[in-house]
């Protein structure tokens, strides 16, 4: 039987974990990372109202469409509604359109910051006010290329990732009788917390000749830099998506 590590948080492992095991894989949870939200503070609130009005809101995730409208006693909502919407990746608009806020832009193909950048809408941003909605930390570029084109880009953070209080015992038994197959990742934080549980050289050893996949180029990189040496990076971020890498990795089409 075919073992994959799940590296999710609790609340997002599920679906992928059941497609699995629908299909005879055992199905190894281990949530890296806890994702809580973030109140708006008073400082929030009045960016939110700052003249001149918001012209673009911008997520980054369905992470960050969930925590800033369905928490935070939906005060973000009635902002949204007055400004034109972009999203990273298709999984952020689809999140976003079963909250009753309508996309004006998501990219054709991708799911990343590159993606959204190469859209005509986001090529010339004179005089405009955008507000990213993410979680705490992340990557710079999309922010750093709207402002080098006009825009004016302020952050909104939502929510923030912690690593869990992780017990490693259940992957070093795993790793120890050699019934590890693929291991799955879907952030550089879980990443680096998965190797930090198991400090020991051998271990470590061990664990970057498990067969990686990731969700991005970018992960991979990064990935590939730590020392892993089979990399696999998902079509998409959907459980659908990471499903069928890694069918395709245990079938052979893939050579990492």
């Amino acid at each position: 039987m075919t073992t994959v590590l799940v590296t999710r948080p609790a609340h997002q492992a599920e679906p992928l974990c059941q497609l699995l095991e629908q299909h005879g894989f055992l199905a190894e949870r281990l949530p890296l990372l806890e994702i809580k939200p973030l109140r708006l503070t008073d400082i929030d609130l009045q960016m939110l109202s700052r003249k001149p009005a918001i012209d673009w809101f911008i997520f980054i995730s369905a992470n960050a469409v969930n925590f800033a409208l369905i928490g935070n006693d939906g005060k973000i909502r009635e902002h949204c509604l007055a400004a034109k919407i972009g999203a990273v990746g298709q999984a952020t608009a689809n999140a976003l359109t079963c909250a009753h806020i309508a996309v004006d832009v998501v990219p054709e193909q991708g799911f990343n910051s590159e993606a959204l950048l190469a859209r005509p809408e986001f090529q010339s941003l004179q005089g405009r006010r955008c507000v990213i909605i993410r979680g705490v930390g992340g990557r710079e570029l999309l922010a750093e290329t709207l402002r080098a084109r006009g825009a004016q880009v302020e952050y909104l953070n939502v929510y923030e990732r912690q690593p869990s209080a992780t017990d490693p015992s259940r992957v070093m038994e795993l790793l120890q009788a050699k019934t590890l197959n693929v291991i799955t990742i879907s952030s550089a934080e879980a990443l680096q917390h998965l190797l930090a549980l198991l400090p020991a050289p051998s271990e470590q050893g061990q664990l970057l000749n498990i067969p990686l996949v990731v969700i991005s180029d970018r992960l991979r990189l990064i990935a590939s830099t730590l020392g892993f040496k089979c990399i696999t990076v998902s079509n998409g971020v959907s459980d659908l998506d990471v499903f069928k890498t890694i069918i395709n990795l245990v079938s052979g089409e893939y050579s990492g």
